[in-house]
């Protein structure tokens, strides 16, 4: 192991305290300063340090913290900068410097750890500066190959927040359309969270239902059902001492919903067909693209389950309200896929990036991927920003329904009180008709669920999304 010598100037305590613990009990030698007039009096120029960490977060020090004359103590020295997420004030102080990274306080043990292994693998020269960082935005990578990216005001408070909230055990609730990029917050909770290094752990509430989502859930033991030949453990037994994301819960229906709020009020739970309990210890994370208000209004998602989940609520805005974060977005995408695919990445011209910023992107994240890949693939410019264009001018005149929103077309006329009397008398027939459907159809299968789906020629979960709003029962 490579033991280095670090020198951090900061006016936070706390701070001075972290560094000292996370770095001397491995060896390394600490030194700190609260300000820049100790640092020059007791570090600089006798001590000549490997890592220089600088906490600008004070702005009547953030001009002397850039001293010329300590440049020769810090030739061979990697600096890193500390600042709030978004500020940049301290970069015009900091020009001849062209400090290697930033780091976005509040600071966490890991965030240090993982600075020195880096210095232990490559040390760095001060002229590689970080462009992500450098630049305003802010690029996060994770497992599996995703990432979280954050250059618009609202997802650097989003990132800020994650940072925070990471440590703490509470449950949180991601909430957002679909596409936006829910389970990367998620995975950025679990990564910043104290048992990072156990299992993250994701499931679908919406692609099983509620039988297999049981078991999915909570496990089973041998014989707990006809083709139970082995005992398998569930979804919270596998994220013990880690995190479990129940993605899409706004689907979930009111049996499962009763049994998740059970485990989590007491974090117990039983296998089906055992005839003993089982403790865990998880972090639950939520996410949802349904709005969670109508939903609780209209007796689909219960308040107690819903108050247990959302200590803390994210909300990630869709792509069309970060509109300025497109352009980066796309051209790290494709320099992403570009790796992926083995293919020379393109520079992507004004008017693709204009279309793109102009288009509302209803598929958020992964529509926008796609795009790029076929963009990438394809290698005609013209022929993507002619598709954008058509699609932006088709939904000028489309009515898209997002949810928590009422679909209202921009150039329709105020309704008049006869015609809104006339549209809730057609939706009244159209809903009496509907659940009159359903009923004949259950019946003639005996309540078989997916067969009547099928005879109705709609999708199992709409299926069952109807049977609540109906309140139908066998």
């Amino acid at each position: 192991m490579r033991v280095v010598t670090v020198v951090l100037i900061s006016e936070d305590e706390n701070l001075r305290l972290l560094v000292r613990k996370s770095l001397e009990s491995e060896g390394h030698t600490v030194v700190c300063a609260a300000n820049a007039a100790e640092a020059d009096s007791n570090v600089f120029p006798e001590l000549k340090p490997d890592l220089l960490l600088l906490d600008t977060t004070r702005d009547h020090t953030a001009a002397t913290l850039f001293q010329e004359k300590w440049q020769d103590a810090l030739r061979n020295c990697q600096v890193t900068v500390l600042a709030e997420m978004g500020d940049e004030s301290w970069k015009r102080h900091a020009q001849r410097w062209n400090p290697h990274s930033v780091l976005n306080k509040p600071l966490l043990r890991q965030d240090i750890e993982k600075l020195i292994a880096e210095m232990e693998l490559e040390p760095v020269a001060p002229e590689t500066t970080s462009p992500a960082q450098v630049s305003g935005h802010h690029v996060e990578e994770l497992e599996n190959g995703r990432f979280f990216f954050a250059a618009s005001p609202a997802m650097l408070k989003i990132y800020k927040n994650v940072r925070v909230l990471a440590p703490v055990d509470i449950p949180v609730l991601i909430l957002g359309e679909s596409g936006v990029g829910k389970e990367i917050v998620a995975m950025l909770l679990h990564k910043y969270h104290g048992r990072t290094s156990k299992n993250f752990v994701n499931v679908n509430c919406a692609a099983l239902p509620t039988e297999l989502l049981e078991s999915e859930l909570f496990g089973y033991e041998i014989g707990a059902f006809t083709g139970a030949v082995r005992a398998k453990p569930g979804k919270f037994e596998l994220a013990n001492k880690g995190t479990l994301l129940l993605d899409e819960i706004g689907e979930m229906s009111p049996q499962m919903q009763a049994k998740l709020l059970h485990v989590l009020q007491d974090g117990t739970f039983s296998r089906l067909g055992a005839r003993t309990s089982t403790q865990v210890d998880v972090r639950v994370v939520a996410a949802t693209n349904i709005d969670m208000e109508t939903a609780m209004a209209e007796k689909r998602f219960r308040e107690d389950l819903y108050y247990r989940l959302s200590t803390f609520a994210i909300t990630i805005p869709p792509l069309r309200e970060r509109r300025e974060e497109i352009p980066f977005l796309m051209q790290h995408l494709i320099a992403r896929a570009a790796s992926e695919l083995d293919q020379q990445p393109i520079m992507l011209n004004e008017r693709v990036l204009a279309a793109a910023q102009e288009y509302n992107w209803p598929g958020n994240l992964r529509e926008l991927r796609n795009f790029v890949i076929r963009t990438l693939v394809l290698q005609d410019q013209e022929s993507a920003c002619n598709e954008l264009r058509l699609k932006a001018r088709a939904t000028t005149t489309a009515v898209t329904v997002y949810p928590g929103q009422h679909a209202v077309s921009p150039s329709a006329p105020p309704e008049s009180p006869a015609q809104r009397g006339m549209r809730s008398v057609v939706n009244d027939v159209k809903n009496q008709t509907e659940s009159r459907m359903i009923q004949k159809a259950l019946a003639a299968t005996g309540w078989n669920r997916r067969r009547a789906a099928t005879d109705l020629n709609i999708s199992y979960r709409a299926l069952l999304y109807k049977i609540q709003q109906h309140g139908l029962s066998a």
